[in-house]
């Protein structure tokens, strides 16, 4: 795992100037603290950290073919590559080294654009062909792998974090303020947008082509929009099996150190118990917890000890929110109000002294339907068939005392379009437009996704909104970056994409069927795992933080939030922010309140060129629990 970053001019006469290649570069270290290295040649610079995981010795980069007139700048995994490697062998390529970083390259040479089609795996890559004069980038089908990129008249450039993109003269630190409502109903921004003017996602499956007469960007592949297939519960069993073991046996290739993230729940324990299947030997795992009810540490217990692993768990307190926060959201890059961010990097942190790779659950419940919430939506497809559904939500919604009654009253009689905006939901249309303060039009990538999968089944079109939104803009910028600010490559053997391909064909009987979310992959569990661990309540990643803003960190959040030098009081309503925390001490708001205290610290360090957080600096240390 790397850190990728680059410069081109459109005018071939200009230079990259090697200061600004380098700060680019040296500003996202800890995503490659083994080796580094740069090309530089007339108007295109590429450049490159190395987080040392295959071909220890030759994995060295910017790489180019035999005779250098193609270079590459690679942040990922490529996991078919030995398989596409002999297949360039046959066609006649010779290599030099044995790292996946080199099959691209050659595949580049033998396909052209169309090479990311043979690529099975998590990735983000540049390549500069000298003999075109191309600079051509990509980003892999699920985007587990980030890819940012600014283009103005006079250069392209582009970088797996935001903050290398700042060191690039001619870029403007302003808020793009279309995509502010978008981050308040969702709490993260869909790309291809940002929260940083000028400053855009390569979306998920899409390549770019850069050559001095401009830029040109295409999707390689989509998530199948087809009508679910028919098949036997029985055969699909056997097929999601074999697609779940060979992608898992392909994410435990390496030459580091490897282990697991362990929740308790049924996904993480499925890793490690497929992992113990397939023969590996002394797995380790690593928990996180709190001395509260959100604590799920006794569950992960129960699959360590089943397992046999070499577990390691810490327990996390609210100690050192203060601190860990503003760090954070600098590694965050984009503002993104998830409180799981927290444990995760913690998690992260503990995790790296004794392992470089860990292998984690994200993606099984947007590809086989685990979120309850899709079977409380399927429920309202069924009772909005009723005569007037509708106008009873109206009277409900009008009488009822409970807030949450209220919510789901208005819902009635309601299409799924207007119900279900994806998982990540925070403000109401209502509170949006109460928190702004100037409303204007603007982004809204859950609706673009939901025209894109129009005529699909209830079940399928949420699954495909969620992998499309939530999935990419929250869970995997999430993952990717509170694991890499720990140099820790981070590895998800669901969002393999053929077995995505594969439950996205599934009917909805077998991802949703009487009550039980993810029906089909919890039957093929059951053979591997304790039935407590598998159809226990999902209770994702939870962080305490509800009591925590009652609590401990109540005066930080006031203080923060309504600070008279408050970045958030230049686009939100201070009225609106005080309702919001007195509202907390009778309803959880704790949600909306670490979004906001999210935004606050994201504004200070990308916007306002506050001070950074230094990464040698040592946090409030929490404890592990013996085991």
């Amino acid at each position: 795992m790397c850190g990728i970053s680059g410069l081109f001019h459109y005018d071939p006469a200009c230079q990259v100037n090697p200061e600004t290649l380098g700060r680019m570069r040296s500003v996202i270290t800890h995503r490659g603290p083994d080796d580094y290295g740069e090309y530089l040649a007339g108007p295109v610079g590429l450049a490159f950290n190395r987080l040392s995981i295959i071909d220890l010795s030759g994995g060295h980069q910017p790489m180019s073919n035999e005779d250098g007139t193609v270079w590459i700048v690679f942040n990922g995994e490529i996991y078919n590559f030995q398989e596409l490697r002999q297949d360039l062998l046959n066609r006649g390529h010779r290599f030099r080294t044995r790292s996946d970083t080199e099959t691209i390259v050659h595949a580049w040479e033998e396909y052209g654009e169309r090479c990311v089609a043979k690529l099975r795996g998590m990735f983000a890559f540049a390549i500069w062909d000298d003999r075109q004069k191309v600079l051509f980038g990509a980003r892999d089908r699920l985007g587990i792998k980030p890819f940012y990129y600014y283009t103005d008249r006079e250069q392209f450039a582009f970088a797996s974090e935001i903050k290398s993109l700042i060191e690039v003269p001619g870029l403007s630190r302003e808020v793009e303020t279309s995509t502010l409502a978008e981050f308040l109903r969702r709490r993260y921004v869909i790309a291809p947008n940002t929260l940083l003017r000028n400053v855009r996602k390569l979306e998920p499956g899409h390549w770019v082509r850069v050559t001095a007469g401009g830029i040109r960007i295409e999707r390689y592949w989509e998530v199948p929009l087809e009508q679910p297939v028919r098949i036997r519960e029985a055969e699909a069993l056997e097929q999601a099996g074999a697609l779940l073991e060979e992608s898992l046996r392909m994410h435990l290739v390496s030459d580091v150190p490897l282990g697991a993230f362990l929740s308790g729940g049924v996904d993480s324990s499925s890793v490690v118990g497929l992992m113990a299947k397939l023969g590996v030997r002394d797995i380790k795992t690593f928990s996180i917890g709190y001395d509260s009810v959100e604590s799920e540490l006794d569950y992960a217990r129960i699959v360590a000890t089943k397992f046999q692993t070499d577990h390691h768990e810490l327990r996390l307190t609210p100690v050192g929110f203060r601190d860990v926060l503003p760090r954070i959201v600098w590694h965050m890059d984009e503002p993104v109000g998830d409180t799981a961010s927290i444990p995760l990097y913690y998690l992260a942190e503990f995790a790296r002294r004794e392992v470089t790779v860990a292998l984690s659950g994200e993606g099984s419940d947007e590809i086989f339907g685990g979120y309850p919430i899709y079977s409380r939506m399927l429920g309202y497809e069924r009772v909005n068939r009723i005569p007037l559904a509708g106008l009873a939500g109206r009277l409900i919604g009008r009488f009822a005392g409970d807030s949450k009654i209220r919510k789901y009253a208005q819902m009635l009689g309601r299409p799924l379009e207007w119900r279900y905006g994806g998982v990540g939901g925070l403000f109401s249309e209502l509170q949006v437009g109460e928190l702004l303060r100037r409303q204007q039009p603007g982004a809204n990538g859950v609706a673009r996704a939901y025209e894109q999968c129009r005529g699909l089944p209830p079940l399928a079109r949420m699954s495909y909104v969620d992998l499309k939104t939530w999935l990419p803009d929250d869970l995997l910028i999430k993952a990717d970056r509170m694991t890499m600010a720990n140099s820790l490559e981070l590895r998800v053997p669901f969002l393999d994409h053929r077995l995505v391909e594969f439950a996205a064909r599934l009917p909805r009987e077998l991802k949703v069927r009487g009550g039980i979310t993810k029906y089909l992959f919890k039957k093929w569990a059951e053979p591997l795992l304790p039935r407590e661990i598998i159809y226990r309540s999902k209770k994702g990643f939870p962080v305490p933080t509800k009591s925590w803003f009652r609590g401990d960190l109540a005066g930080f959040a006031r203080e923060t939030l309504l600070a008279s030098n408050s970045a958030l009081t230049q686009f939100f309503s201070r009225a609106g922010i005080e309702r919001l925390l007195r509202a907390h001490q009778w309803e959880d708001r704790s949600e909306q309140i670490y979004s906001l205290l999210v935004f606050e610290h994201w504004h200070r360090q990308f916007i306002g060129g506050g001070t950074k957080p230094d990464p040698r600096e040592r946090l409030e240390q929490h404890s592990p629990v013996a085991p």
